[in-house]
């Protein structure tokens, strides 16, 4: 299908375009809510994941996305871990030589780089990026009470 993907009725609910009329009457609605990170995640990925639970906006995450959570926190987790190994090492951490008293840069580098690449892809699709954000804007509280005529002209 061309265009641009739609966008869940929850993310425009967020952003205030929500409009009965574009409104999928028939869109999965998930009621759970996501839970604590698989046990065999690692620390890293583990502090990742309770990370973006708690700072993601209320009723955006759910069960249902615990998989592509789960993908982003374990590259975190990996990306935190490999870029660790670097900082320690420090510049010299950098670069490597090989057998053949060659310098070449330290494949913890490809890592990070892939790393960052692979989650830029997760975070777009879970608005956990700026430009992803600058596209949400919140629905003022009102103060007024319900209008009746709104079910009727959306």
């Amino acid at each position: 299908m061309p265009g641009r993907k739609p966008l869940p009725v929850i993310v425009k609910n967020i952003k205030g375009t929500l409009q009965k009329c574009r409104t999928n009457v028939r869109e999965p609605k998930p009621t759970t809510a996501l839970c604590t990170p698989p046990e065999y995640m690692s620390d890293s990925a583990k502090e990742a994941w309770n990370y973006a639970v708690a700072n993601s906006p209320p009723g955006l995450l759910s069960a249902l996305d615990g998989a592509v959570l789960e993908r982003w926190a374990n590259c975190s987790g990996l990306y935190r871990e490999a870029l660790s190994k670097i900082n320690r090492a420090g510049v010299s951490g950098m670069i490597i030589k090989t057998p053949s008293d060659i310098l070449r840069r330290s494949p913890l580098m490809d890592v990070i780089r892939d790393l960052a690449l692979e989650m830029k892809g997760y975070e777009a699709e879970m608005g956990f990026t700026p430009a992803a954000r600058s596209r949400i804007s919140l629905p003022a509280e009102s103060t007024t009470e319900s209008d009746p005529w709104s079910e009727i002209a959306g």
